[in-house]
């Protein structure tokens, strides 16, 4: 393997041809994650793994140069270590944030709890201890490409039209889940693609108290364990992201011990 070098990302090159496989998507396309750590033995054993799947790889060892690239030529996922010279991993998703809601895993430290909830709270999709396990990260990669597959400008979404999900209408809220839109009191508010399907599921029953567990299963359904500080950490900011737009919005309930609810009075 060539060395990585800080304005030059070490890419694997994607396949031109369309197949089928784990790493494809529904319509055979090859789906592009960015890895973005400067641990060059993570870089490398992870793409090796994630290219043994059927994904294309394009690998980054700095924050700096990823973001520029992230930005021109968003891949369909990315995985960011959050301790990198430079920029580190928080940097480049706030920034990344203000232009994209790109899908984003967070690599954190297994010693530090605050690394976990900081990644949440600034809008990543989910985060993996260091040290972790390939076959978790791909479980993870999966479920959140098969989530965003129907997000607006997928191959998928623009083939079927007809069986687009219904909108969603509950008081002052919207939700368009083949668009991805949401907005509140008619004002737009970007929500990650977790973030769409825990409001989602409830939204969908207004007043019916959803616990962790519950809402887990809805933006991670393929019995891909995640902590439920996970769940608490989007929730929280998905009302501040709503609080942007009204001061006053309360509409997120919790009921300690026992869950979250939805009210649309």
């Amino acid at each position: 393997m060539s060395d990585i070098t800080s304005d030059q990302p070490l890419a694997a090159s994607a396949p031109t041809s369309v197949v089928t496989g784990a790493g494809a998507n529904e319509l055979g396309r090859v789906m592009q994650i960015a890895l973005v750590d400067d641990d060059r033995n993570i870089l490398t054993t992870v793409s090796i793994a994630l290219q043994s799947e059927g994904f294309a790889t394009r690998l980054y060892s700095d924050g700096e140069t990823a973001l520029k690239a992230l930005l021109d030529n968003p891949p369909d996922l990315a995985v960011f270590d959050i301790k990198m010279p430079k920029m580190d991993g928080m940097e480049l998703l706030r920034r990344l944030r203000e232009h994209s809601a790109l899908p984003v895993i967070f690599l954190t430290s297994k010693d530090d709890e605050s690394d976990e909830e900081a990644g949440l709270e600034l809008g990543a999709d989910d985060y993996i201890a260091k040290p972790f396990s390939q076959r978790l990260l791909i479980a993870r990669i999966r479920a959140i490409l098969r989530r965003a597959d129907g997000a607006p400008g997928s191959d998928a979404a623009a083939l079927q039209p007809e069986s687009a999900p219904a909108k969603l209408v509950r008081g002052r809220l919207f939700m368009d889940p083949a668009r991805h839109h949401v907005a509140w009191d008619g004002l737009p508010v970007s929500l990650t693609v977790t973030e769409f399907l825990i409001l989602e599921a409830l939204a969908i029953r207004p007043g019916v108290i959803k616990s962790r567990n519950q809402l887990m299963d809805a933006a991670y359904p393929d019995d891909v364990f995640v902590d439920d500080r996970t769940v608490d950490s989007h929730i929280k900011r998905m009302r501040r992201k709503f609080k942007v737009v009204d001061t006053t919005f309360d509409a997120i309930d919790t009921l300690y011990g026992a869950g979250y609810s939805f009210t649309d009075g």
